[in-house]
């Protein structure tokens, strides 16, 4: 027998295993839940009202096995032998098209520029000691791109664009907890994700895939308007059956190289501001109407924040982006002679401070005197931007910084406040670091927010710029069924970096899509 109950809880209720069991049962009818197998389906926070509640659907079984929860991702054919697929980029994307190619009989050769997860983390730590830039190797290129470092937030509204139950089942299969096939807002915390990034690239590599790191491409094989392969940056030509693009939202050699190549390429509007930074104590506090902590049953409070700005007749959206609960601020350019800012959180999200991008829409009309950059403008403007913060800050990694009234106020901050940005901060005016109509939105936005959570605006909080890669400034269009860029065949735009995705979920996702179209166009197996 299998009952279904629907329950609003208090979240001690739910998150001490014993009582849970023993409510749920006493919920369905039973004395006790010994003979019971007892399992969560869906679970959310409300913490609309003072009291917090936890909305859950859970699922009883009484005499009878519960079916699996995890199908997806076990099995694998060996494609060693079969015809290959170009895969540029070892990110979710690019990760996701290489096992639903095995899926569907074909072999994926993923090409990737930066190193693998363990060689990464000593490029991250001199980017994070001694601000040294590796171009090829940082938070944004190498195995898992940019997702390898990040939050690992698993929430999209993608719902349209392939099958969200499946990607999390994958991730499960490969290590992640089942957690997130229940929490309404699933992550899995930037401590936990490179073991899981090694699990998916042993799966490619163990059913006959191939995955090349430090494999640069720099240049397409092209006979008219087919892509045959790519060459590598060791000269090397790589063929096959077609080629899907996979490179993230930070690969700019890549749009040089599309522009060289006369590939169609269209400038996109994107969003770019600052990081802010507060003590995690206050959004708890702000959040869960808790006086002082709030307790050792819920997680970590988080926030999303958006408020409408007029400027010059003109309106845009200012609004959180990534918001990090417990989480650290990290330097993720990706050239010498830039600053970027990304915000990241580990598994138990236990850190002391919250961090969130701060972000004002960028509209291609706000982009007078870059449009002779055609398709190029909007990441030519990025690029400026990050540059006049690393000048701003002392040409090394250390990030400007302000606290959050002396911005809106336009003061100086004699001080800055701890900060969990380990290359550190420099006191700077960011009026004069961001574009002055992105630092005028900010400052507009800002009080409007604290009335929506009152507290929120104080000088115990810091902004922290640039956060500039919110998304890609360039567009590879294709097109809308096939998938296929328009001009060139046999290439396949995808994942964040061709504009296409916003997050893990989303990128795997699209590159699932783009595998399976690709494949039942060019290849003789069937979809599976």
């Amino acid at each position: 027998m299998r009952k279904e109950l629907h329950l609003v809880l208090r979240p001690e209720e739910v998150y001490d295993e014993p009582i849970f069991h023993q409510l749920v049962a006493g919920k369905a009818g039973f004395a006790s839940s010994e003979e019971l197998v007892i399992r969560q389906v869906r679970r959310s926070i409300d913490a609309r009202s003072r009291q917090v509640k936890v909305n859950v659907t859970v699922e009883v079984f009484a005499g009878e096995p519960p079916p699996a929860r995890v199908n997806a991702g076990k099995t694998y054919p060996n494609v060693r032998n079969s015809d290959p697929l170009i895969i540029v980029g070892a990110g979710p994307a690019g990760l996701f098209a290489a096992l639903r190619a095995i899926e569907l009989g074909v072999k994926p050769i993923v090409l990737e520029r930066g190193k693998d997860v363990r060689s990464r983390r000593r490029d991250l730590a001199a980017l994070n000691r001694r601000h040294l830039v590796d171009p090829d190797s940082n938070y944004c290129f190498g195995e898992g791109g940019a997702g390898t470092y990040s939050d690992g937030k698993l929430y999209t509204r993608s719902k349209k664009r392939g099958d969200i139950r499946r990607v999390m089942e994958i991730l499960v299969s490969h290590g992640a907890k089942e957690d997130i096939l229940v929490d309404a807002h699933p992550h899995i915390g930037t401590n936990k994700l490179p073991a899981l990034v090694e699990n998916l690239r042993e799966q490619i590599l163990q059913a006959g895939g191939e995955i090349h790191f430090e494999t640069k491409v720099v240049d397409l094989i092209l006979a008219g308007d087919r892509i045959q392969g790519v060459v590598t940056q060791a000269g090397a030509r790589v063929l096959g059956m077609g080629v899907i693009l996979a490179t993230g939202h930070s690969a700019r050699d890549i749009f040089y190289l599309l522009a060289r190549n006369k590939v169609y390429l269209e400038a996109k509007p994107f969003a770019l501001g600052v990081r802010i930074e507060h003590d995690q104590q206050l959004i708890d506090r702000i959040q869960y109407h808790c006086p002082i902590d709030r307790g050792r049953f819920l997680p970590p409070a988080s926030y999303s924040l958006v408020q409408q700005t007029v400027l010059d007749g003109k309106q845009r959206g200012v609004f959180s982006f990534c918001m990090c609960p417990g989480g650290f601020i990290v330097p993720a350019a990706t050239a010498p002679g830039e600053i970027v800012v990304n915000g990241m959180s580990p598994s138990r999200r236990d850190g002391k401070f919250a961090n969130s991008g701060m972000v004002v829409a960028v509209e291609l009309e706000d982009l007078n005197g870059y449009h002779q950059h055609g398709p190029l403008a909007a990441m030519v403007f990025q690029q400026e931007v990050e540059q006049a913060a690393w000048a701003a800050a002392g040409k090394s990694q250390a990030a400007p910084a302000q606290r959050l009234i002396d911005f809106v106020q336009k003061k100086e901050s004699s001080e800055l406040l701890k900060t969990s940005y380990q290359p550190g901060l420099t006191s700077s005016d960011l009026h004069a670091v961001l574009p002055e109509f992105i630092a005028k939105r900010l400052a507009l936005a800002l009080p409007g927010m604290d009335q929506k959570m009152k507290g929120y605006v104080t000088n115990e909080a810091q902004l922290i710029g640039v956060e500039s890669r919110t998304s890609s400034p360039v567009r590879i269009p294709r097109d809308k069924e096939s998938l296929e860029h328009p001009q060139i065949q046999r290439l396949y735009p995808c994942g964040e970096g061709a504009g296409y995705a916003g997050g893990i979920v989303s990128a795997a996702m699209d590159g699932e899509r783009c595998a399976e179209r690709l494949i039942s166009k060019y290849s003789r197996p069937r979809l599976a």
